[in-house]
């Protein structure tokens, strides 16, 4: 495997008031540089909380990330706002669109923070959407926010995209739309994807699958032959 990311036991621990909660216990694990990750779990696993920790948006408690045979540094917001502009991408939950900017020029927006972005019309086309290119975030359903935010976080042409729920908010038509838009992303450019989902029909489409419970990487399953998108059931 040629390693772009190496977690080595990381805790994370949350304080709430006298109660301390373990949402993540000693998870270790690989990523290859061109691997399409699920990751499984139910609410509560330690699923967001450790793609937040990958994304370097939270800091863990103990153990280390290693990313491209360098540690992160949790200490260094210089060096960490730099790894997060640099090198990783974002599919939140909740889509976190600008209010004031166009469809468009949200993506747009992730294009000046790339050092090798992709064309933001060609992908605003890619995902459906460019028809409503000039339309406000207020303008659009759920589920055309959700292909802005996809088109925004893949045009930065980041080395690892990390995606928590990124098919949630969509039709089943959109969804398989969606999936291959990220799956084309894996394999044509070799870039590592890890997505969150709770539909396990979805997780056939990856490369390898983490099995997350109370916290813990509880197994891994290897797909030997991913599935296409199209032969993923929704229901």
């Amino acid at each position: 495997m040629d390693c772009l990311i190496k977690a080595t036991d990381i805790c994370k621990d949350f304080e709430l008031g006298e109660v301390t909660v373990h949402a993540l216990r000693h998870v270790s694990f690989e990523i290859d540089k061109k691997e399409l990750i699920v990751i499984l779990g139910p609410s509560g696993s330690g699923k967001s909380t450790l793609l937040n920790i990958l994304g370097g948006i939270e800091t863990a408690t103990s153990g280390e990330i290693v990313y491209g045979g360098r540690p992160l540094d949790w200490r260094n917001q210089k060096a960490m706002t730099a790894y997060r502009r640099a090198h990783v991408g974002f599919v939140f939950q909740f889509y976190n669109l600008m209010p004031g900017l166009t469809a468009l020029e949200n993506v747009e927006l992730a294009a000046e923070l790339g050092e090798n972005p992709l064309d933001p019309r060609t992908l605003m086309e890619q995902v459906g959407l460019s028809d409503r290119a000039d339309h406000f975030p207020s303008k659009l359903s759920g589920g055309q926010q959700q292909r802005v935010a996809i088109a925004r976080a893949l045009c930065k042409n980041p080395d690892i995209l990390l995606c928590d729920e990124p098919t949630g908010a969509l039709d089943s038509q959109t969804g398989i739309q969606i999936l291959k838009l990220l799956l084309d992303f894996n394999r044509k450019y070799q870039k590592a994807v890890v997505l969150i989902t709770h539909n396990q029909n979805i997780a056939r489409i990856a490369d390898r699958v983490f099995f997350f419970k109370d916290g813990c990487l509880e197994r891994i399953q290897v797909n030997e032959r991913p599935l296409c998108p199209e032969e993923v059931d929704w229901r």
